[in-house]
């Protein structure tokens, strides 16, 4: 039997009072009228990472070139590779002849030489490499070919409908082009392997080459010093492009993706992507509609030591919210049609389903909290004794 019960709830506005360093502080977004934010790149982009929720478009949709942000995905398919098992990050790499001359960006890759796939990320993450890029491309698909064709793929199955991928570092070539919002959405992706922030992070580092030659890096991405909480992201230019940042923030459990494409110089693009930041967590804050806690409904068991268990939601539930905005949702139980023992603690049992107005807005499973064994033949004669006393007293 499902059961439904009202969660009302008011989020105020607060003031954020911390100051930061340089061209990229904390002020307010610049504003016009009634919080209306304003950008001066050609397209930009600001969205909650757990819902979704756009908070800002501009020319999201816009066809463009996105020079090095192309390595996103490039960075995405290595961290599934990992996943797969088809490489670790102490894997070693011989690099290409091919690999070694790309240009542009790079770490100076010998030719031939070998090195370990987590120097490789490292390079492409903080140091934009084109050589490490194509490198770690040859590796996971055989040729920089075979990897583009996965990366369109992988694109389609991120409903990332208006991008093509002609290569796997964003150096110029014809037919080549994103917008911000596919951007944001494989950026989504990739921020979802936990590893990536361990490379990340990194402000200043060095690549050691095999023979103890060493090229210093330093992370093309200014945010992630001078922004407090900017923990990831991915520059690109190239004179058709502009300037451009993926970048992410979170501020305490909220995290917003910022993108910006087609600044006219890098401080703009810097300073673009933080005052819609700064816009975001100034303006919005997470509810928690479901913790990890028990709800307040149990579940009968059959043929088990125990008659009921307690269930509770398989992962959090957050709603995005205007600072200041009245939010009613309707929480409703739905357990399945028959649960019988044994029922292992962690077992789906039933869903949990949200509704704001009526309409769903999200469904979460129900767990198990605890083990449940079946009843043997002597908890059922007990269970009949224990049944059969209690007959008795009601009639004397």
């Amino acid at each position: 039997m499902n059961k439904r019960f009202s969660v009302l709830f008011i989020l105020l506005a607060f003031m954020l009072t911390a100051c930061y360093s340089l061209q990229f502080n904390n002020k307010s977004a610049k504003a016009e009228g009634d919080n209306v934010l304003t950008v001066k790149s050609q397209c930009a982009y600001l969205v909650d990472a757990d819902s979704g929720t756009v908070i800002f478009a501009q020319n999201e949709n816009e066809k463009r070139p996105i020079a090095s942000m192309c390595k996103i995905m490039t960075l995405l398919l290595s961290f599934e590779a990992i996943d797969n098992g088809d490489l670790t990050l102490d894997s070693t790499v011989v690099v290409s002849e091919n690999a070694s001359n790309m240009g542009g960006s790079q770490v100076f890759l010998e030719s031939n030489a070998e090195y370990k796939v987590k120097d490789l990320i490292k390079s492409i993450v903080v140091a934009s490499a084109n050589d490490a890029s194509v490198a770690i491309a040859e590796t996971v698909a055989g040729s920089e070919e075979n990897f583009v064709a996965k990366m369109n793929e992988r694109a389609k199955s991120l409903s990332m409908n208006d991008t093509v991928f002609v290569n796997c570092t964003g150096l110029p070539k014809a037919g080549q082009f994103s917008t911000a919002k596919d951007v944001s959405l494989m950026f989504k992706e990739l921020i979802k392997h936990k590893e990536y922030f361990s490379f990340s992070n990194i402000w200043m580092d060095e690549v050691e080459h095999p023979e103890g030659r060493k090229t210093e890096i330093s992370n093309t991405n200014k945010l992630i010093r001078f922004y407090e909480g900017c923990d990831s992201g991915k520059t690109g230019y190239t004179s058709e492009a502009g300037h451009c940042v993926c970048c992410s923030a979170e501020r305490g459990g909220l995290r917003f993706i910022s993108v910006v494409i087609k600044a006219p110089d890098s401080k703009t693009r810097f300073k673009d992507a933080s005052d819609m930041f700064n816009y975001g967590f100034n303006n919005y804050s997470n509810k928690t509609v479901l913790d990890n806690k028990p709800i307040d409904e149990n579940v009968k068991v059959e043929n088990g030591k125990k008659d009921y268990i307690s269930v509770s939601p398989e992962s959090e539930l957050k709603l995005l919210c205007k600072k200041g905005e009245k939010r009613s949702v309707e929480i409703e139980f739905e357990p399945i049609k028959k649960v019988v023992a044994p029922v292992n603690k962690g077992d789906v049992i039933g869903k949990i389903s949200v509704y704001e107005n009526n309409v769903l807005i999200a469904t979460v499973n129900a767990i198990s909290d605890e083990d449940v064994e079946s009843a043997t033949f002597s908890d059922h004669i007990k269970s009949i004794i224990e049944d059969w006393n209690l007959i008795s007293i009601k009639n004397n």
